[in-house]
């Protein structure tokens, strides 16, 4: 079932948007060569607690961190660790926040320290592929519409999309209707109504779009071993354009929506 959010419900669900938009900001300022994933995710659970919230990630489905910190060939729900970051890699870091029991949930992909054009390509363009799905977010279009943009950029930029993992509804639970996939998928076909409020998140091979799971039962990983990057916000469908709940409150737009 998919839940309208009120005017009520919204006036809570906007501050907690710019809680996981700043807790994120934080992290990509923090992420720099040499310190470790577990530093990442603990720098990240202080600051998540010093702005009044709790993980939305943690526990759940016994998620054992606060964030998910995916590295180069690593897609999603990555573990944090003792693993050292290097110039040159790419993380992406996932940060879901409750904060007065709603949830703000949203991504980006951060080159530590700098990284490669082709690296930085991918990022730009699952980038502005969240951009294309974030434009088609009206009421009156459909998911698939969302889902078709972001297909159409990505895969003309001669990348692929992951198929088996979705961005989905959000609200005070993580995972909420609708699914909302990065490719077309007629059973995803929903009408978009005012009220409705969702995580659109292009995760991105540069490669094939096979993906794995490792054996530690979480971390995702490209079949072929290229780089992935992943993008996420947290859109609220209105009247008119739509809002996006998770936009960094200090930092200027690199997203191009129509």
């Amino acid at each position: 079932m998919i839940i309208l959010k009120t005017e009520r419900d919204l006036e809570q669900m906007r501050p907690a948007g710019a809680v996981a938009a700043t807790v994120l900001e934080e992290v990509a300022a923090f992420v720099k060569p040499g310190v470790t994933t577990r530093q990442v995710d603990q720098f990240a659970a202080e600051r998540i607690r010093h702005h009044g919230g709790k993980s939305a990630f943690l526990g759940y489905r016994k998620y054992p961190c606060h964030i998910c910190i995916s590295v180069n060939d690593e897609v999603v729900h990555g573990l944090a660790n003792d693993r050292q970051l290097r110039f040159g890699d790419i993380v992406s870091v996932d940060c879901g926040v409750i904060y007065k029991g709603f949830i703000g949930d949203t991504a980006r992909t951060i080159a530590v320290g700098g990284c490669g054009v082709a690296a930085q390509r991918l990022m730009d363009v699952t980038q502005q592929a969240l951009a294309e799905g974030v434009a088609q977010a009206k009421a009156g279009n459909r998911v698939t519409d969302i889902s078709r943009a972001i297909q159409t950029y990505v895969e003309g930029n001669g990348y692929n999309v992951v198929r088996e993992f979705v961005g989905h509804g959000v609200g005070r639970t993580i995972h909420e209707e609708p699914q909302v996939p990065n490719f077309v998928d007629a059973k995803s076909n929903q009408r978009l109504r005012p009220g409705m409020t969702i995580a659109i998140e292009p995760m991105v091979n540069a490669g094939r779009p096979g993906v794995k799971i490792l054996k530690d039962g979480w971390t995702v990983v490209t079949q072929d071993g290229s780089l992935s990057a992943h993008f996420e916000h947290t859109v609220l469908i209105t009247e008119g354009h739509p809002e996006i709940l998770t936009w960094p409150a200090q930092t200027p737009s690199k997203l191009k929506v129509a």
